[in-house]
């Protein structure tokens, strides 16, 4: 609309002409109305992004509907104002700058500028006569004479002029007055400027002289070449002040005509800014009426929104006007503090009994025992933490999930009559011993369960130290004299027997044999029986390793055999005679698994053991790999006495290794290798074993083992 309203200004009509009223307020309403509705469009994002931001929130239609009710009230009389003072302005304006009023200053001027011409030429008029009556009379008499005189100042005053000299001018002798008369006393020499001498002997015959107070000619002199007459005559010089005036105000008038359209363009520009700006501000208080229309509502939706978050301290500021928002806030303090009241009673009661089922809780997963609780459709709906290591849950809730799914054995048990049981289960590949107790409760059952894995491997073990402690006794006596005898008769008897010499030193050294191996599997029972205390010492890890595996390297060319340590070498507190023969077995029944597997036939690769130390956290962690037959699927029970998976073993070496390391407050486990294979992994609490050498004892569930 602006682009439009420029084309209709600059080509309606010539740039010193005016714009029709009615087209000037028609360019007024074209250009406020869009101007006013792009105000308000801009005045209502402003309106609903200030919304937004108060506590009230949502898309501002009060403050939307308060800009629009305004920006009505103060468009429409402004916009009706805007029409009739432009309007009024355009007919004052228009006569003003019409052919009338510019004739009326024109004919001013032309008459003055008559008047002032007229009298330019009576004294131009005058002054060439007076100078041929002049020449006539000095033809009779001579210029020096007190008659012509006389006859020079009644010319000037019969001729109503107020001064005149006759004067002489040339190069040589310059101006030389000749007669004067000169009221005035004033340099008439001057008058006559050597322009106008110029113009009379170019041919002219009078040149008139202006000035501000006088009116002047200059006339050649009939008698002689060089010779000239000046008259004046003295009139008010408000006649000149008039003139000067009359012309500056008609060259106003022009210059103002000539900017006509432009005067009416900045009157009717500053009538549409004026406009605006009125809109503008009925819009501005319009959003100030808003907001504080809204700031009331806005406290009472933030306390709102605080009870609904359960902060029933919530209240609504008072207000000083007694209004019906104010009505509203008082009647909402009430609530809340009643709702306040109501829920502290019972927060307190929720409050003892969160504190007792945080008791039971703490309780609960304080024991080592194993609780759970299930609901009559056997869905968990209570598990402590004991409960859910033993049962292996992961990261996925147990509560909610079928007994079922979780543990097979425990929801068999619940069709059970029997309210004790010991049942086996399988935890993570490993076989567990559970011993279970069921209380039927209101809803469901609970069930407590302790694992009593270890407590039965202690006493297995402990009855196998029993055993192999009377077979090494039994044992270990008859085979000394055996084999006395038998190398005797080897002695004594060798040579003597000549019918089948041969067979007979063989069968005694076949004798010497077997009672050398009982005498050595005898050896290893009474080692299980009576491991000796550990001697508790600061010792380089590496180098017990490195021995550990260097007496096997030595053996066994045919294997490689690798070793990775930190340097400098960590250093544990331990019993470097124990733990280097718990390494050395470690190593010795990875060699075997890979001799075991090359007599079933699986010699592919390169064979390989390899042994790791790494140390962090407080803990020292010794890895010890092969590529060997792998481990059996009854791997839990590598570490019992007795147990073991070659023809030849007897059992024992995990089991004293496994002992070993508890007595180092250690763990041993084994997993299977990533390319196949055997891991066993040893870890220990150095800080633990730390504050052993000092001389500490520490007791053990059936040794004491003093530093």
């Amino acid at each position: 609309m602006a682009v439009a309203s420029y084309f209709i200004v600059t080509r309606q009509g010539s740039p010193q002409s005016l714009l029709t009223p009615p087209m000037v307020a028609m360019l007024l309403v074209a250009n406020l109305v869009p101007a006013t509705a792009l105000m308000v469009l801009v005045a209502r994002r402003v309106a609903m992004g200030r919304a937004a931001r108060s506590q009230v929130g949502g898309r501002g239609r009060l403050h939307v509907r308060l800009v629009a009710l305004f920006s009505v009230i103060a468009s429409v009389p402004t916009l009706l104002v805007v029409i009739f003072a432009s309007l009024l302005f355009q007919s004052g304006t228009e006569f003003w700058f019409s052919d009338r009023a510019r004739g009326m200053l024109e004919n001013a001027y032309a008459i003055a500028q008559a008047g002032y011409d007229s009298e330019i030429e009576r004294v131009s008029n005058e002054t060439r006569t007076m100078g041929g009556d002049l020449a006539l009379f000095l033809s009779e008499q001579p210029i020096d004479s007190p008659e012509f005189a006389e006859y020079f100042v009644g010319q000037v005053f019969y001729r109503n002029l107020s001064e005149a000299v006759l004067m002489r001018v040339s190069e040589e002798s310059g101006v030389q007055t000749l007669a004067l008369v000169n009221p005035y006393e004033r340099s008439l020499n001057e008058a006559v400027r050597p322009e106008i001498l110029r113009q009379l002997r170019q041919g002219g015959d009078t040149v008139a002289v202006r000035g501000d107070d006088r009116i002047g000619a200059v006339t050649r002199f009939p008698l002689g070449n060089d010779t000239y007459l000046y008259a004046a005559r003295v009139f008010d010089p408000k006649m000149v002040e008039q003139l000067n005036r009359s012309r500056a105000v008609l060259q106003d008038y022009d210059a103002l005509f000539e900017r006509s359209r432009t005067l009416q363009f900045r009157f009717n520009a500053a009538l549409l800014l004026v406009s605006l700006l009125i809109v503008a501000l009925s819009i501005w208080i319009a959003l100030t009426l808003a907001d504080r229309l809204v700031r009331p509502v806005g406290q009472l939706v933030n306390a709102a929104r605080r009870v609904t978050a359960g902060d029933l301290s919530a209240r609504v500021p008072n207000s000083r006007v007694n209004d019906e928002v104010s009505t509203l806030g008082n009647a909402f303090n009430r609530m809340t503090e009643r709702l306040e009241a109501q829920t502290g009673a019972l927060v307190s009661a929720n409050s003892q009994l969160d504190n007792r089922r945080a008791f039971i809780e703490a309780v609960l997963s304080g024991v080592t025992a194993g609780v759970i609780s299930v609901d009559s459709e056997r869905r968990v709906s209570l598990i402590n933490s004991s409960a859910e290591a033993l049962l292996k849950t992961g990261n996925e809730g147990a509560v909610g999930q079928k007994l079922a799914d979780l543990a097979p054995e425990l929801d068999r048990q619940l069709d059970s009559e029997e309210r004790e049981d010991i049942i086996q289960f399988s935890s993570g590949g490993e076989p567990r011993t559970l011993a279970v107790k069921r209380v039927k409760v209101e809803g469901g059952h609970v069930l407590t369960f302790d694992d009593i894995t270890e407590q039965l491997l202690d006493q297995r073990r402990a009855a196998w130290s029993d055993v192999a402690r009377r077979i090494a006794h039994e044992i270990k006596n008859p085979l000394t004299p055996i084999q006395l005898a038998a190398e005797r008769l080897q002695r004594r008897y060798g040579g003597e027997v000549t019918s089948d010499a041969s067979t007979f030193e063989r069968l005694t050294g076949t004798i010497v044999r077997q009672v050398g191996d009982l005498r050595r599997m005898v050896d290893e029972f009474s080692s299980f029986a009576r491991m000796p205390k550990p001697v508790f010492r600061d010792e380089a890890i590496v180098d017990v390793a490195r021995q550990a595996l260097f007496l096997h390297e030595v053996a066994h060319p045919d294997i490689r055999f690798t070793f990775e340590a930190p340097e400098p070498s960590p250093i544990l507190t331990c019993d470097r005679r124990q733990l280097g023969q718990a390494l050395t077995n470690i190593v010795k029944n990875g060699v075997e698994a890979i001799q075991q597997k090359h007599e079933e036939g699986g010699n592919g690769g390169t064979d390989c053991i390899a042994m790791t130390i790494r140390e962090g956290d407080g803990r020292v962690c010794i890895d010890i790999s092969d590529t060997g037959i792998g481990l059996p699927a009854d791997r839990g029970r590598l570490t019992e006495p007795y147990m073991t998976t070659r023809a030849k073993g007897t059992g024992l070496g995990l089991a004293i290794v496994k002992k070993i390391v508890e007595e180092h407050f250690g763990s041993i486990e084994f997993e299977d290798r990533a390319q196949g294979g055997t891991l066993v992994r040893l870890v220990f609490d150095a800080e633990t074993l730390a504050r052993l050498g000092g001389g500490g004892t520490i007791h053990t569930e059936d040794t004491a083992v003093n530093g």
